[in-house]
Order: C-alpha cells, then sequence, then structure tokens
C-alpha cells in the first residue's frame, strides 16, 4: 500500500532553517504531483507548496522566497527546505501525493518556531 512518512520537523528559533522529507513508497511516483500542507491550531490545512512530474512549483504567498520545494524521483523523495522561518510557520505540516486514482497524506511532522 502507498505511504508517505515525513520527518525533519522540529523546534527551531525565529530566522532558523529547516528541511523537511517526505518518502513514498507502495506505487510508483515519476508521474505523480506532490504538495506540502501545513495545519496550525485551530486553523484550517493550507497549502505550502506543490511540485508536478516536470518539476514545475507552485508556493503560498507566505512563504515564497523562503520555503523550496523538490523532488529526487529515483529515491521517491520529496523535500521542503524552509527558511528564515517565522513563528507564523508553526504548523504540522503533511505531505500529499497525487496519483491517477487518489490522494495519499502522510500523517503529519510538527514544526515549532520559537521567538
Amino acid at each position: 500500500q502507498v505511504q508517505l512518512v515525513e520527518s525533519g520537523g522540529g523546534l527551531v528559533q525565529a530566522g532558523g532553517s529547516l528541511r523537511l522529507s517526505c518518502a513514498a513508497s507502495g506505487s510508483t511516483f515519476s508521474s505523480a504531483a506532490f504538495a506540502w500542507y501545513r495545519q496550525a491550531p485551530g486553523k484550517q490545512r493550507e497549502l505550502v507548496a506543490d511540485i508536478n512530474s516536470a518539476g514545475g512549483t507552485n508556493y503560498a504567498d507566505s512563504v515564497k522566497g523562503r520555503f523550496t520545494i523538490s523532488r529526487d524521483k529515483p529515491k521517491n523523495m520529496v523535500y521542503l527546505q524552509m527558511n528564515v522561518l517565522k513563528r507564523e510557520d508553526t504548523a504540522v505540516y503533511y505531505c500529499k501525493a497525487v496519483l491517477p486514482r487518489y490522494v495519499y497524506w502522510g500523517q503529519g511532522t510538527q514544526v515549532t518556531v520559537s521567538s
């Protein structure tokens, strides 16, 4: 079965950096699109960034210029490099894979940014 496993979250000071990883398994992902979402306490889940099979990317305005999404197709890995982190980036970050017939989500990884 398809599994998405996020890692790399943690506690970081404002202005710092973190790199999230999403390991995908259980299917062929070369044509899949991936995305990172986040959900802060009391808020709706929101799109952070996505990347299609051709490598095209899209970012939320709030993270443009600070976050970079990338993928390693041979390794079935997707990354989110987060720089200049702000307190408002604190959230659970989820990896999402869009395959032809279904959408899959990971379990999430907590990112906490302290001032």
